[in-house]
């Protein structure tokens, strides 16, 4: 009989302590499927790992252990699969998201989580048009367009001594965005754009687009947009005999933009990474090491800014002692913590206050800073 209610006793105490756990789902958005999943998967890695070490110190609040839940959605890189999901997720009962990638998925999105009130921050939106909005729960730990655009277009006219530049964009909020500022920038510091192109974020054939440009010769092609098309776009460069120097941002900045290209690829090649480089970032050598463990494959561009996305998060419901939204918000807005890319610290806004560009050039097979 005393064996029973032992037993029952321990039953009892493990039901209780069971009973005092909670579970905080955070989500996490990008294209993982598609030419770009690749930088997807990255980003929602970077996430998972920061959660992953939350777990690990065995956090509380409200008195209750909690256990963080990544929740991940797919949104193909899509703006209206990206609203899709948000609503999905908001509906999933997620108390913040990490994403989206795309800034042409996470504006729209941003008013999903907005009307409900669920913060949000992406690793990798850089359109200065997602931290405009006027909503409070939406912030970056990337700089913007405005500042990489700045640095590329003075790059361009005064590093590479380009007299003449001809600029090509996806059409997307990210590349369009970047493209215009670029524009500006350039023109700024004393080049001419000698012709301005589009294609879309689907395309792999740019010889139309590249035929035109040949003939006006300019000293530097830019492209706004992804590496899964800029890419086959200095394949085609190459091949049709251009001698331009080409220019990409952050999108185009990954090791994969480098295997598209192939032996098109020359150190007449630049690009730019909203931040700095994975050495130079405070805890970039550690994040690099851990994540290669973890995931067996190496950093692709974000994944450092998704964990530290996730971790502001969590930090600000730490700040709270509570997961509740409306109770974290405001701690979210003063967090100030030291992550892996640098000081974590947002504006008004709820952009990065500390927004670093590095500008990259393609060297012995990778991409080496300048």
């Amino acid at each position: 009989m005393k064996r029973t209610i032992v037993a029952l006793a321990v039953m009892s105490i493990g039901l209780s302590a069971h009973a005092q756990e909670m579970v905080v789902k955070i989500g996490s958005v990008a294209p993982l499927t598609g030419t770009i999943s690749h930088l997807g998967k990255d980003n929602e890695n970077g996430a998972r790992l920061a959660i992953e070490d939350a777990n690990a110190k065995g956090i509380t609040l409200g008195g209750k252990k909690v256990k963080f839940e990544l929740v991940g959605e797919d949104d193909q890189a899509d703006p209206r699969t990206g609203t899709t999901v948000a609503q999905r997720l908001v509906d999933a009962g997620v108390k913040g998201v990490v994403g989206h990638l795309n800034s042409g998925t996470t504006i729209p999105a941003s008013r999903i989580y907005n009307q409900a009130g669920v913060p949000m921050i992406s690793p990798s939106a850089t359109n200065p048009t997602l931290t405009q909005q006027g909503y409070k729960g939406v912030f970056r730990t990337i700089a913007n367009d405005v500042q990489q655009g700045g640095v590329l277009g003075k790059f361009i006219a005064g590093d590479l001594k380009a007299k003449t530049v001809a600029i090509i964009d996806d059409r997307t909020a990210y590349g369009q965005g970047l493209a215009d500022e670029t524009d500006k920038a350039a023109k700024a510091a004393g080049a001419k754009v000698v012709a301005r192109e589009f294609t879309n974020d689907k395309a792999t054939d740019f010889n139309a687009i590249l035929t035109k440009i040949r003939g006006a010769k300019p000293d530097v092609i830019f492209f706004g947009g992804m590496d899964a098309q800029a890419g086959p776009m200095v394949r085609q460069i190459k091949q049709l005999g251009i001698q331009s120097a080409f220019v990409t941002g952050d999108g185009g900045c990954s090791p994969e933009m480098i295997k598209l290209a192939g032996e098109a690829i020359t150190p007449s090649t630049y690009c730019s990474m909203a931040g700095l480089p994975l050495d130079k970032m405070p805890g970039g050598a550690e994040f690099r090491d851990r994540y290669k463990k973890r995931f067996g494959t190496d950093v692709q561009i974000y994944s450092p800014y998704a964990y530290d996305a996730a971790t502001a998060i969590i930090n600000a419901m730490k700040a709270a002692d509570s997961a509740e939204p409306s109770k974290y918000l405001p701690e979210l807005k003063k967090v100030n913590f030291q992550g892996v890319t640098g000081t974590i610290a947002f504006d008004a806004k709820g952009d990065i206050k500390e927004g670093a560009v590095t500008v990259y050039r393609y060297k012995d097979g990778s991409w080496q800073p300048m």
